[in-house]
């Protein structure tokens, strides 16, 4: 009885158990994830074609480290591939024009925290869009500043069209798509006027002429890589820098005028018999013992919900997507840190931490939910007032950073943290960390210098400002000219305080003492019983850090700050508010109050502090 009580049940199990496989398998793609030693595919095109991405992108990223002789090579930002089987499924990722997909075999989208390539690959030939775009990565990733746009571009299209096999890579094999169209039907620019292109220029940006912009940069860098003066690239851009004119440049790395490099570039493409070179195959290149992992339903879902997240067409949709998936696994790590994410991008800071720790209690292995929880404190402007909360912030950088060692923005935000804890040493070889991932990060370099202007090392900050202040981003640009004039006031100030000590003292330095905790404002430095005679002398710069209290303008065009640091209540003079050297704010302001400030300041013998800089933090 108990018998033919269990055995009929247990069939109407196995039955269905065996419906719903078959309606999963019919109706949804199976996902896997290919891990080779430096990518991560996720595809449903099966395990074949996903070892085929990974070892295509092994090889690209060899050929590329074997162009540049470099042993180690770096992508400032995570890359995630995805790999479709069929163009259906990736029409759904595809940038909208007028609310439609737009017809693409391969697609690079950039994020700030990471980016993604996406594949069709029903289509014979997805490579050359993504490997395009995937060149500009590691050229971001592993040269420092930046070429002309010209160089830029034609360098990407020129790698684009390398093939590599198990013997020999082929270097600008092909010719990129549309190329000679362009350049046969609008004919070509002036050499000279193609190496003035800047990314902000019409030409670089408008319809047509953009189309004859990467088609003659692309023939540019194949003629030089033809015909061996590649080299000379280098030559010309450091006489760019040197602030000749582009003729002048042309001249003197190229060895021949602008326009005898025209009719050099014309009669090579007229000649019709565009060459390309080949390379053994790089070594080390591993083909075989990738993992292959079978990822669930919900998993995908996520990744997809990703790459919506991601792009500017579907980030609402990514937020249903991700609530789909926690409503069937609601501890999800990817879906928690992706719904943290969208809230913090709207600065709702109280339920993206919510997400973020539900993320890191569900044992998440993405960095991404450690550095977004360590942003969110700096979001909230509260790190720097909590020791406790900073202390949790250089924690969880340091778990993104072991999860992902090569994250750079990790490496930044823990120099910020640094910073903020007085540890300066600790913050610039943070941040050297950050430039030596993304060496062409200006948001970087700016910070650095910034450090450098704290630790009063103003040269070493004017060597980075003043290519910043060249930059084609006109923020960057404008901000790094304002603070070089900062930097200019303070090294004013450095060069007429050693003057006076030049001029009036006899030689060493004058010792001083501090002065024991005083309830009552007191002079930073008590005077010492001296000789009527003596003349006032400099000592080394000093750095002070505490709250600033008020601002005492009345004696303008000085001032006196009223600061706090430990258990000592100290008065600062600032001999001339329009010259002083501020950080962290436009201008000095006599309205400031409980302001967490860094100063650099020195001391004279008669015992007066005069501030040399004012970080506001």
């Amino acid at each position: 009885m108990y018998k033919s009580f269990l055995r009929p049940n247990l069939w109407l199990c196995l039955i269905a158990l065996f419906s719903l496989a078959r309606l999963a398998s019919a109706g949804e793609p199976q996902w896997i994830e290919v891990h080779s030693p430096h990518f991560l595919v996720v595809t449903d095109a099966g395990e074949k074609r996903g070892r085929e991405i990974a070892l295509k992108f092994e090889q690209m990223r060899a050929v590329f480290g074997a162009m540049l002789s470099k042993a180690t090579v770096n992508l400032p930002i995570p890359l995630q591939i995805v790999a479709f089987r069929n163009t259906k499924e990736f029409r759904q990722f595809a940038p909208l024009w007028h609310g439609k997909p737009t017809q693409l075999a391969g697609l690079f989208q950039s994020g700030q925290d990471r980016n993604f390539i996406l594949l069709d690959m029903s289509v014979e030939d997805p490579w050359v869009i993504v490997f395009h775009e995937y060149a500009h990565e590691l050229m971001n990733g592993n040269l420092k500043g930046e070429s002309g746009a010209w160089f830029e571009e034609g360098f990407a299209e020129y790698f684009s069209t390398i093939e590599v096999d198990s013997k020999q890579a082929k270097l600008g094999f092909r010719v990129p798509p549309g190329d000679l169209e362009a350049l046969q039907q609008y004919g070509l620019m002036k050499v000279s006027d193609l190496f003035r292109v800047r990314h902000d220029s019409q030409t670089y940006n408008e319809g047509d002429r953009r189309s004859v912009f990467y088609a003659e940069s692309w023939l540019m860098v194949h003629y030089l890589y033809d015909t061996q003066q590649v080299l000379k690239v280098g030559a010309y851009f450091d006489a760019i820098d040197q602030k000749l004119s582009v003729e002048d440049a042309i001249q003197k790395s190229f060895g021949m005028s602008a326009s005898q490099l025209d009719k050099r570039l014309r009669n090579y493409m007229s000649a019709g018999r565009i060459h390309y070179m080949t390379i053994p195959t790089p070594g080390g290149i591993e083909t075989t013992g990738y993992s292959v992992t079978a990822i669930g339903s919900a998993d995908a879902k996520a990744v997809m919900a990703d790459v919506h997240q991601h792009s500017p067409d579907y980030q609402d949709k990514a937020i249903n997507e991700f609530e789909e998936v926690l409503a069937a696994q609601p501890n999800n790590p990817a879906a928690l840190r992706g719904l943290g994410y969208a809230a913090l991008r709207k600065h709702d800071f109280e339920h993206a931490g919510d997400y973020f720790r539900k993320a890191v209690q569900a044992d998440s292995k993405d960095p991404r939910v450690y550095y977004f929880s360590a942003l969110l404190a700096n979001q909230e402007h509260s790190m720097t007032r909590d020791p406790e909360k900073l202390d949790g912030v250089k924690k969880d950088l340091e778990k993104s950073i072991a999860l992902d060692p090569n994250f750079a923005d990790a490496y930044a935000l823990l120099a910020y943290a640094h910073m903020s804890s007085g540890e300066r040493e600790e913050a610039v070889a943070s941040l050297k960390k950050a430039l030596e991932l993304s060496p062409r990060n200006e948001q970087y370099l700016f910070n650095l210098s910034q450090m450098y202007v704290a630790l009063g090392k103003p040269e070493e900050a004017t060597a980075i400002l003043r290519p910043l202040s060249n930059s084609a981003n006109p923020e960057i640009a404008a901000r790094a000219r304002d603070a070089m004039e900062q930097v200019g006031k303070m090294q004013a100030v450095l060069h007429a305080m050693a003057e006076r000590a030049a001029d009036h003292s006899p030689g060493g330095l004058v010792q001083t003492t501090t002065p024991e905790p005083a309830t009552a404002p007191t002079t930073l430095v008590e005077k010492e019983e001296s000789e009527v005679h003596q003349l006032p002398q400099v000592s080394p710069p000093k750095f002070l850090k505490g709250q600033l209290l008020n601002v005492d303008c009345s004696e303008a065009p000085g001032a006196v700050l009223t600061v706090v640091s430990g258990p000592k209540t100290l008065k600062m003079k600032v001999a001339d508010t329009k010259h002083v050297v501020v950080v962290g704010a436009d201008n000095f302001s006599c309205d400031w109050s409980r302001q967490k400030v860094a100063l650099n300041y020195r001391v004279s013998s008669d015992g007066e502090a005069t501030v040399m800089s004012v970080e506001i933090q």
